[in-house]
C-alpha cells in the first residue's frame, strides 16, 4: 500500500486524475466497510452519508461506497453507488481514488491494531493516494488507538496532508503525536431514526407477551482478535480444512487457540450466570442480539446456556429491524460500542462490557463510568447482575443522563459538519456550498435531517 502511495505522488506529476472542477458534482468515494452485516457501520455510514449530502447538496454531489460483499448491502444507502472492495485492496485503491474528487474514510476504529491492521491500512490507503493527488482526504468521525509500529509509520507518513475528525480526544492526541491533523467531533451514528412499531413488532416475533421486561444483550468473541493474513493457513484451509474455525475472509484468520477458547467459555459462562441472577424473582425476557454477522457463534453460546432464549442476529435481519428492537427494549448490556450508541437516542437505559478503550470513553463521556466492566474481569456474573438491577432502579438517571449526552453529541456531529464544509470551502472556495453552512451557522443546520433534535428523539422506550 505505502508502495502505491508514493507511485500515486509520482503519477500525479503527469496524470491528476479526476479534479473537480466548477459546474461539476463533487465525486466522493466513502472508504469503508459495509457489506458484512456489522450494524453499527452500516448505520454511521447511512448517516454520514445522509449529512455530506445534506451540506454538499444532492445536485451537487456524486457518491461512491465501498462494499466488502455487495449482495449484504444491497438495498442500503440511496443514491450511492456501491463498489466491491476486494479482498487484497491495494491495486482497487490506487485504481479508484484517481478517479475520484476526494476520499472520506468511514471506518469507526479508523487507526488501530485491535482488531485488523488490513483494515486500517485500507483506510490509510485510501486517505494517502487522495492527499497524494491533491484532493479531498477527510476521517470522519473515526477512532485511534495502540497500533503496531508498521502501521504508526504508515499514518504518519501518508495521512498527515489528510483531516480527521476524531469521536473523542484520546484520539486527537493519538493522531496529534503522529503529526495528522484533527478537528473535535464525534460518531454519526445519532442522528439514525427507528419505527417503534417495528421494534414492537420484531419483539413480538421473537417471542414476547408485550408485558415482560426485554432486556438486550449483545456479546461477541473479544478475544479472537486481531485478524491476521496467513498464506499457510490458507493453503491448509484449502487443502485439509484446517483453521476452518478461526477463518474469518480470504487468507485473513481469527487469533485462535486453546487459550483464547477458555476465555471466549468463561465470558459466556459470566454472561448467563449474570442473567440468572438478575432474572430470578422477575418477570424478565433475554433477547440475544447479534450486531454483526460474526457474532453469531456467540449469540448461539449465550442462548443455549439460557435455556434457547431468543436470538436477533444481523445476518437474517437488516439495520431497520435491528435498531427498532434494541430501542423498543427496557434494558441493554452489549459488549458492541454501537448497540449501546445506537440505543440511545430512544432513551433505553445501557451499560457496557468492553475489551477496548470504545465502549469506556463512551460511559465517562455520559457521567456512567460505573456502567462499565471488562471481558475479562473474574467477577464479570456478579458485575452484570449488578449492572443489570441498577439500571432497572435507576432507569430515570440513567436515561435523564443518556437524554444530555444524546444532545451533546447532536451539537458535535452538527459542529463536524461545521467543519466539513469549511474544509472543503478551502479547498474548493467556488463549490456552491449554501452560505448560512459553516462555521458561522448553527451547527443544528448540518444535521442530516431537519426534524432530528433530541427533544424529539430521547424519550422512554416501549
Amino acid at each position: 500500500m505505502a508502495g502505491l502511495i508514493e507511485l500515486a505522488g509520482a503519477r500525479y506529476a503527469v496524470d491528476p486524475g479526476a479534479q473537480w472542477r466548477p459546474g461539476t458534482p463533487l465525486k466522493l468515494l466513502f472508504a469503508g466497510y459495509s457489506g458484512t452485516r456489522n450494524t453499527g457501520a452500516d448505520v454511521r455510514v447511512q448517516e454520514m452519508v445522509r449529512q455530506i449530502r445534506h451540506l454538499l447538496g444532492p445536485a451537487h454531489c456524486e457518491l461512491y461506497l465501498t462494499t466488502i460483499d455487495p449482495p449484504l448491502s444491497r438495498g442500503y444507502f440511496d443514491a450511492v453507488t456501491q463498489l466491491h472492495l476486494p479482498q487484497l485492496f491495494p491495486r482497487f485503491v490506487f485504481d479508484t481514488v484517481h478517479d475520484m474528487h476526494g476520499v472520506i474514510a468511514c471506518e469507526g476504529s479508523m487507526f488501530k491494531s485491535k482488531f485488523a491492521n488490513a483494515l486500517s491500512t485500507f483506510m490509510v490507503g485510501a486517505l494517502g493516494v487522495a492527499a497524494a493527488e491533491n484532493k479531498l482526504a477527510v476521517g470522519y468521525g473515526g477512532e485511534a488507538g495502540a497500533m503496531d509500529p508498521s502501521l504508526q509509520a504508515l499514518v504518519r507518513r501518508y495521512c498527515s496532508d489528510a483531516l480527521v475528525m476524531c469521536r473523542n480526544e484520546a484520539s486527537r492526541e493519538v493522531l496529534g503525536a503522529l503529526g495528522v491533523p484533527t478537528e473535535a467531533g464525534t460518531d454519526t451514528a445519532w442522528t439514525f431514526e427507528s419505527d417503534s412499531a417495528l421494534g414492537d413488532a420484531v419483539l413480538r416475533e421473537a417471542g414476547w407477551n408485550g408485558q415482560s421486561r426485554v432486556v438486550a444483550l449483545c456479546p461477541i468473541n473479544p478475544f479472537w482478535w486481531p485478524v491476521k493474513p496467513d498464506v499457510f493457513k490458507g493453503v491448509a484451509r484449502a487443502v485439509s480444512g484446517s483453521y476452518e474455525s478461526a477463518h474469518y475472509k480470504s487468507v485473513y484468520f481469527h487469533a485462535a487457540g486453546p487459550d483464547i477458547d477458555h476465555a471466549q467459555e468463561a465470558y459466556l459462562d459470566a454472561w448467563a450466570e449474570g442473567w440468572r441472577r438478575y432474572a430470578r424473582g422477575r418477570d424478565a425476557m433475554p433477547l440475544i442480539v447479534g450486531m454483526e454477522a460474526l457474532d453469531r457463534a456467540a449469540c448461539e453460546g449465550l442462548s443455549a446456556r439460557l435455556g434457547g432464549a431468543p436470538l436477533l442476529v444481523s445476518d437474517q435481519n437488516d439495520m431497520h429491524r435491528m435498531i427498532g428492537a434494541l430501542r423498543a427494549c427496557a434494558a441493554l448490556v452489549s459488549s458492541r460500542y454501537h448497540a449501546i450508541v445506537c440505543s440511545m437516542p430512544g432513551g433505553v437505559p445501557s451499560g457496557g462490557i468492553t475489551m477496548d478503550e470504545r465502549i469506556r470513553n463512551l460511559m465517562i463521556d455520559r457521567g456512567t463510568p460505573q456502567l462499565a466492566l471488562e471481558v475479562d474481569d473474574p467477577d464479570l456474573a456478579a458485575g452484570l447482575a449488578t449492572m443489570l438491577e441498577r439500571l432497572e432502579a435507576d432507569r430515570d438517571g440513567v436515561s435523564a443522563s443518556i437524554a444530555e449526552c444524546v444532545d451533546r453529541n447532536l451539537v458535535r456531529m452538527g459542529q463536524m459538519g461545521q467543519a466539513f464544509v469549511e474544509h472543503v470551502r478551502q479547498r474548493h472556495p467556488e463549490f456552491p456550498l449554501r452560505p448560512e453552512l459553516g462555521a458561522h451557522g448553527d451547527p443544528w443546520a448540518h444535521l442530516p435531517a431537519a426534524e432530528v433534535s433530541p427533544r424529539s428523539q430521547t424519550g422512554a422506550p416501549g
